[in-house]
Formats: C-alpha cells, sequence, structure tokens
C-alpha cells in the first residue's frame, strides 16, 4: 500500500538525514527531542496501518478507526516537533490541552506497542501508573512520592526522562542504522554468505550440521541482533540440516535457539540493548564492544563444545566433502559482505566514530560493494537495496515501539522512587553475600524475560537491580553485561522461550520440549555471566597475561564442564570419572584475579584435568 511505503521511506529517510547532520547544513536548529517526537509519530501510525489490533494476520483491509489513530499519531507527535519550544517551557503550569496532550501520547505508545509485541509491556505500563498515583498509601520502604495525574501525565508524555529519552533516542539515532545494514545484507545474500561459510568450515566434522547452526547463527547475529529474526533466517536451512544428520528435532531447535540468542552478545552490532547499556554507563559503544568479546568466545564455545561430545556421543559425523561448499571460492565470491565489519570496528575503535556514522558508513560500503559484485552468480539491483533500505521502516517498529514504552516504565520508576527503594531493599536483603543478590538478579532477569523481549527487560533491570550489584562492589560495567545477559536468555528458559518456539516451529515438534532441552545444550550459558562478574579480566579489564589466563583456564573448564554433564569424552564416561571431570571443572573456572589463592585452585584445576583427560584417552 504507497500510504505504508510511504511511511516506511519517511522513517528511514528522517533517521538518515538527522545523523548526517541535514538540518545543521540547512541552516537548522532543532531539538533532539524534535526529531525523536517526528519519528515516534510516523512509527506509531505505520503501526496502526500495519499492525492488526487483533491477533498476528496481515491486515487485507485498513478500518477507518485505525487510519483515525494514525492521524492522531502524526498530529500530536507533529504538534510536540513543531511546538517543543513552547511545549519545554509551559508544561510545568500543566495547562489541560498538554497534560490531554501527554497523556494520549502515553495512551497511542501503549496501544502500537501492544500491537507489536503483546500485553506484557502494557501491564507493566498500567501496574507503574497505578503505582505512581496511589503508591504514597502503601506503608513502608516501597510507598512512593505522592504525584498527582496532571505531573505524572506531563512527565511520562513529554519529559526528556520519560518518553522522550535515553531508550528511544537509542533505538531511532543509533540502532535504525544498523537494521540498515541487517536488512541490506539480507537482501544482498549476506545470509547466504554467512551459512555457506558456516557449512564449509564446519560441515565436515562430527556433529557438522549442528556446528554449521552454532558458526552460522554467530556470524548472522553479528547483524540481527534478534534472537527471534536469527532463528528464521539461519533456522530454515541447518535446523532440517541437523534433522538429517541424525538428530533428534528437539535437540535441533535448541541449538539453533540458544546459538541465535548469543548473537545479542556478538559483537560488532550485538543487540539494542547494548547500544542502551553505552548511553546509562556513558562509555563508548567501543568499550561495550570489547568487553563482550570475550563472554560472547565463552558462549559459543560452551555451545560448540556441547555440540561436539554429543555428537561423537550419538556417533554423528559430518556431511559428505563434496556436498559442502569449498572455503576458497566461498571466500572469493562473498570476501565483500566482510567490509562492512571492518568499516564498523575501525571506524569504532581507529578512528572513534559514533556508532551511527559508523553503520551508515558501512551501509554505502556494503551497497557499492554489492554494485559491483557477485555472489553465487547474482549481483543485486539498486533498486533491490533501495528496497531493502525502505523495508527497514517496518523492520524498527518493534524496537521504537518497545524503547518508547521503556521510555515510559523508566520515567514512572523515576518519578515514583520505586527504583531507588527497591535498590535498598535488594542490598538489605542479600546483605554482603553477592552470590545471592546476583542469583536474585538472574532470577528476576528471568522472570521478566517470559513476557518481555531482551530490551525491555535491560532497561528495567539497569534501573532497579543494576545500581544495587555496583552497591556491592560490582564493576557498573560488569553489573550491566550481566543482568543485560540473563534478560537474553529469556529467550530460550521456558515457559515462554520465543526463540526455542520460534525453532520449534520450523523442526516441527514439541515448543516444550525444545526450551527444556534448550536449557540442558545451553547450561554453560547460565553460568558464564557470573564467571566475568568475579573475574574482570574476562571483560577485558586487567593485565595481558591475567586476560590469556582466564581465556585458558574457563576455556578449559567448559570443556571439563560439558564432559561431566554429557557423560562422554572418547567413550563414555563412568559416573565417578564425571564428578572428577566437575571438580576440575569448577576449579578451572575459579576467579583467579579477584580471589586470595584463585591461581593456585586454577593450576590444582589444571593438573587434574591434563591428568584426567590424558588418561580418558587410553
Amino acid at each position: 500500500m504507497r500510504a505504508i511505503r510511504a511511511l516506511e521511506a519517511l522513517i528511514v529517510a528522517t533517521v538518515v538525514a538527522w545523523v548526517l547532520g541535514a538540518p545543521r547544513l540547512l541552516g537548522l536548529s532543532l531539538y533532539a527531542e524534535q526529531f525523536l517526537a517526528a519519528v515516534l509519530g510516523l512509527a506509531m501510525a505505520l503501526a496502526f496501518l500495519k499492525l492488526p489490533a487483533r491477533g498476528r494476520a496481515a491486515k487485507t483491509r485498513i478500518p477507518w478507526w485505525d487510519w483515525l489513530a494514525a492521524a492522531a499519531a502524526i498530529g500530536a507527535c507533529g504538534y510536540v516537533a513543531v511546538r517543543y519550544a513552547s511545549v519545554v517551557t509551559e508544561v510545568s503550569m500543566r495547562p489541560r490541552d498538554f497534560v490531554a496532550l501527554a497523556a494520549l501520547l502515553v495512551v497511542l505508545v501503549m496501544e502500537t506497542t501492544r500491537r507489536a509485541t503483546g500485553m506484557s509491556l502494557v501491564w507493566y505500563g498500567v501496574a507503574g501508573v497505578a503505582y505512581a498515583l496511589w503508591g504514597h498509601l502503601i506503608p513502608g520502604a516501597f510507598q512512593a512520592q505522592d504525584v498527582s495525574f496532571t505531573r505524572l501525565a506531563n512527565y511520562l508524555g513529554l519529559d526528556t526522562n520519560a518518553l522522550l529519552g535515553t531508550s528511544l533516542q537509542v533505538a531511532v539515532v543509533i540502532v535504525i542504522p544498523f537494521l540498515i545494514l541487517g536488512q541490506l545484507l539480507a537482501r544482498c545474500g549476506g545470509s547466504e554468505f554467512f551459512t555457506d561459510l558456516a557449512m564449509s568450515l564446519m560441515g565436515r566434522y562430527r556433529g557438522g550440521a549442528a556446528k554449521v547452526a552454532v558458526t552460522g547463527s554467530a556470524l548472522f547475529g553479528m547483524v540481527s541482533g534478534s534472537a527471534v529474526a536469527n532463528v528464521s533466517a539461519v533456522g530454515v536451512v541447518t535446523i532440517p540440516m541437523m534433522k538429517r544428520a541424525g538428530f533428534t528435532p528437539e535437540f535441533a531447535a535448541a541449538v539453533e535457539a540458544v546459538g541465535s540468542t548469543g548473537g545479542q552478545l556478538v559483537p560488532p552490532v550485538m543487540g539494542a540493548a547494548a547500544f542502551l547499556m553505552a548511553e546509562f554507563l556513558q562509555i563508548s559503544y567501543g568499550a561495550v564492544l570489547v568487553a563482550a568479546v570475550i563472554p560472547a568466545l565463552l558462549y559459543y564455545l560452551s555451545l560448540f563444545l556441547q555440540v561436539d561430545v554429543e555428537s561423537a556421543k550419538q556417533g554423528i559425523a559430518g556431511g559428505p566433502r563434496e556436498r559442502l561448499p569449498a572455503l576458497l571460492p566461498v571466500l572469493r565470491d562473498g570476501w565483500h559482505f566482510t567490509l562492512p565489519f571492518a568499516v564498523i570496528i575501525g571506524g569504532l575503535l581507529a578512528y572513534n566514530m559514533e556508532p551511527e556514522y559508523a553503520a551508515l558508513l558501512s551501509c554505502a560500503v556494503l551497497m557499492g560493494a554489492c554494485a559491483l559484485f557477485r555472489y553465487r552468480g547474482r549481483r543485486a539491483s539498486w533498486r533491490e537495496m533501495l528496497g531493502a533500505v525502505v523495508s527497514t521502516g517496518s523492520a524498527v517498529l518493534d524496537i521504537v515501539l518497545i524503547c518508547g514504552a521503556a521510555g515510559i516504565l523508566i520515567g514512572i520508576l523515576n518519578i515514583s522512587g520505586l527504583a531507588f527503594g527497591l535498590t535498598l531493599e535488594l542490598v538489605g536483603l542479600a546483605g554482603s553475600q553477592l552470590w545471592l543478590l546476583l542469583a536474585i538478579a538472574a532470577g528476576v532477569a528471568i522472570l521478566l524475560g517470559l513476557g518481555l523481549p531482551t530490551v525491555g527487560v535491560y532497561v528495567l533491570m539497569a534501573t532497579l537491580v543494576a545500581p544495587a550489584l555496583v552497591a556491592l562492589g560490582v564493576a557498573p560495567l560488569a553489573a550491566h553485561m550481566f543482568v543485560m545477559y540473563f534478560g537474553m536468555m529469556s529467550m530460550v528458559t521456558p515457559p515462554i522461550a520465543l526463540a526455542a518456539y520460534a525453532a520449534a516451529n520450523i523442526a516441527q515438534c514439541d515448543p516444550d520440549k525444545a526450551g527444556w532441552m534448550g536449557m540442558r545444550v545451553g547450561w554453560a550459558a547460565y553460568l558464564v555471566p557470573f564467571l566475568f562478574v568475579y573475574d574482570p579480566p574476562l571483560l577485558m579489564q586487567g593485565t595481558l597475561a591475567q586476560i590469556l589466563w582466564a581465556v585458558l583456564t574457563n576455556a578449559l573448564g567448559l570443556w571439563c564442564g560439558t564432559i561431566a554433564v554429557v557423560g562422554y569424552y572418547v567413550s563414555r564416561v563412568a559416573p565417578w570419572q564425571r564428578v572428577l571431570f566437575l571438580a576440575a571443572a569448577l576449579a578451572l573456572l575459579f576467579p583467579a584475579a579477584k580471589v586470595d589463592g584463585g591461581l593456585a585452585v586454577n593450576l590444582a584445576g589444571l593438573a587434574a584435568a591434563a591428568l584426567l583427560l590424558w588418561r580418558g584417552r587410553k
């Protein structure tokens, strides 16, 4: 439909123009909030026209009330965008028209978020508004500040600490350029290249089909940053391949779900939560990127080891070499798909570019390369590339609306005082026991993730729980990485494991069984966040020797732990040997940099592991 296509194009064009500084070149001096309001209005209008009010079926016609709602969204946000200077100066007097405008914006954001992601964020918002209005009647530590409806509405709808705040700004300014890159790669053959590359690297080894899923999900996840999108793009190839190789449908779905979920942790793109983390901590995205390298490595190493040992136990061999793509031809034909990553990494780390500039520059490089070079005998046309760029307008709907709703939730937490009160209560509950607070934080993140996307979980956890972790001595970056990581793991944790459900749909198996299998396959992934909290070198915080030692001992510890869990090495491992492997794993995973005597424990674990692995080969 022309209106939908026009709105998609306007969203992308507005963001690109803002990032490239077009208003400044035209002599216009605009507030960032004016730009955010304009993009939000376009996104909500697109959501009303494109997303059905009920169900998930595509719209065949647009009812008149959705046209009216789209007009209201553009009108309300357009008024804020045009009259923002006067709104800022007059909002403190709480005129009735401003209160009505702010309340309308909040309602429109929540309704479009409901259409995009379901009721979870809406229920949190309703509960938060009720708490902000009547929480002052609750006695004790969780008593809220007394807030009137007019003040609350204005704050949530018009204040820069709520709807028009950091979370929406990150989604619009930073995430959208990276999503443009993802759309271009998907349309121009990048997903096929990554799959072919994974197959050529891993397909011939034992359990090769599952290793292709792990490698391909990691490669594609660097761009997509979305677990479900990753499953949809890679799983349609890898899951049938794993089933043909001899893996059960549940195991195939679990491997793909866990592999796809980790894409949110893989540099250089990661997920939207990583960009929010940089803003919350007021550090460069490059610093977040560097800190995420080793946790991502350990995540995928643990999954790779699990697949390898499980394949050996089941006797599943690799695929025949003649049916697999050869590595050199794949690299020769698709090398140009690696250029955007080189541009992003070089721009962020070497030239200290802003992430959005690096992303747009990488898009330009990719479009030029795809216009010059073919992959699989096909060259992307400019029309295809332009279509990919425009289609980003629909691809960004979820993230823009989620971050808008998340901003409202942040505003509720701030104005009610709940964030501060909960931090004090959590610190008091855990006392001086950091492990207890970490366990509570992990459980809360997973529970929130049962109904929220990773971005929503991270925003709530970063506001409510991360300050309590910092208060107990956890480095701020480690605390935020911890809560983001467990928010991510909710995607494969039953009962509502969205990535596992998406993979189970492709594998045609029971989603619940796929979810529980995902927890077993990804057992080590639940351990990795605790490792980097207690061992700062795993976040690149320490000397080179400390970092290398931490990587070595943790990698070997995960290998021994996998052998203990699966019960197989060269042959089946006896129960008493599994206990010894587990003991060696725990000793190797013990934090050496932060705990006295940790190095001695690591050395003992290293000696025990070497002896067990040597004897096991006989």
